[in-house]
């Protein structure tokens, strides 16, 4: 018997409408996960310093391990995110709290002058807030308006240090050494390397080694003619053996500080070709200054008085640079181990700093008859340098 088979019926093709809107939410899908991507990638490249000083604050506040807040376990993308959620997060409780109570202290974490201010109410408020805008990529690279450009030994770290804790003050870390080695690199590469700042902010630089190089007053006056400077000095001869302190660590097998000192021990005749001594002659130095920026615009900060009364020379500072008095006294103690001044609390930070153990070293016995030529020596560029800066630092 024949069984006649029914043909199966063909599949129907899916309407063009169906395929249109199926295409169109694909494309819709793929395009959400792009957004989505190049977001959590934004993330990812906010500004650095201010994430750093996030991180050190979380830490310090008992955030816990990980990078601000332990987020490492997470992909990278939501590790980011999560950073910059609990920063905005703490810099905004940071600023509730000191709007709340201006004239009471943060507490701890909320003391770094970048992430939460140091000046008290004030200053700490603006820190914040500048804080906030740069995390938030505002802010620009500018050349520097002020450059610390001496001396040696003289002091310039402990300055740039506590300059550091006013919130209207961006400075580089590192010495930049552009004006005396890196000048062919071009004014972009030196900008590049300045910190994000906000309209107000201060940029500045430190590079002791610029007083005594014979270009670098024309390439600064080439670059802003009103640049402010800042000078730190300090007793040429005491800064002559702690700048031979520093080699002799270095170098241990280097002639001892009397035989590098004379050029004929006999005669007493000095030898003004080693650095050592020569950086000390402040007024030659300040001769080749003076063709390119006029004395008011230098500013002549005491080494000696910076360790003795850091909040005065501090005030002089502020004033100079044109900034509110925000470093007191209340933001220094003495170290009495160091022999120096110390920050109760560091830029970015809520403890104590005090500068490294290469500062402050133990100076080798010198042959005081050597001490007192030298003296003898330094005497009459010393007095001209007084008369030179209108200012009497009591070497003599």
């Amino acid at each position: 018997m024949a069984v006649s088979a029914a043909a199966a019926p063909a599949a129907e093709p899916l309407p063009r409408s169906i395929f249109k809107k199926f295409l169109v939410m694909l494309c819709s899908l793929l395009m959400s996960l792009y957004v989505f991507y190049c977001l959590a990638d934004r993330c990812q490249t906010l500004p650095g310093p201010i994430i750093a000083a996030g991180a050190a604050s979380e830490e310090e506040e008992g955030g816990g391990g990980g990078y601000l807040g332990g987020s490492a376990e997470l992909p990278p993308w939501q590790a980011a995110a999560a950073r910059r959620k609990r920063l905005l997060q703490r810099l905004k409780q940071r600023r509730r709290r000191q709007e709340a109570a201006p004239g009471e202290e943060v507490p701890a974490g909320g003391g770094g002058s970048r992430a939460g201010g140091s000046g008290g109410g004030g200053g700490s408020a603006a820190g914040t807030a500048g804080s906030l805008t740069l995390l938030l990529g505002e802010g620009s690279k500018r050349l520097p308006q002020a450059i610390i450009i001496g001396v040696k030994k003289g002091g310039t770290r402990a300055l740039l240090e506590f300059l550091r804790v006013h919130p209207d003050v961006r400075a580089v870390g590192a010495e930049p050494h552009f004006f005396d080695r890196n000048y062919e690199r071009g004014l972009a590469w030196y900008r590049d390397l300045m910190p994000r700042t906000l309209e107000g902010q201060i940029t500045m630089e430190k590079t002791p080694s610029y007083f005594v190089t014979k270009e670098a007053p024309a390439r600064i006056s080439s670059m802003s003619k009103g640049t402010k400077l800042i000078v730190v000095v300090r007793d040429p001869v005491t800064r002559a053996i702690s700048d031979y302190t520093q080699t002799l660590s270095k170098k241990p097998d280097i002639p001892t500080f009397e035989s590098l000192t004379f050029k004929n021990r006999t005669t007493g005749l000095i030898d003004t070709s080693w650095s050592a001594i020569q950086i000390g002659i402040y007024a030659k130095h300040l001769e080749n200054w003076l063709l390119y920026f006029p004395i008011g615009q230098i500013l002549f900060v005491s080494g000696e008085r910076l360790i003795s009364d850091p909040a005065g020379e501090l005030g002089r500072v502020q004033d100079f640079l044109g900034l509110k008095r925000i470093i007191t006294d209340k933001h220094f103690y003495f170290n009495k181990t160091k022999g120096f001044p110390c920050l109760k609390k560091a830029e970015g930070s809520s403890k104590p700093h005090c500068l490294g153990k290469t500062k402050g070293r133990t100076h080798p016995d010198i042959d005081q008859e050597v001490v007192q030529r030298l003296r003898d020596f330094y005497r009459p560029f010393n007095m001209k340098f007084y008369q030179m800066t209108g200012q009497d630092f009591g070497w003599d």
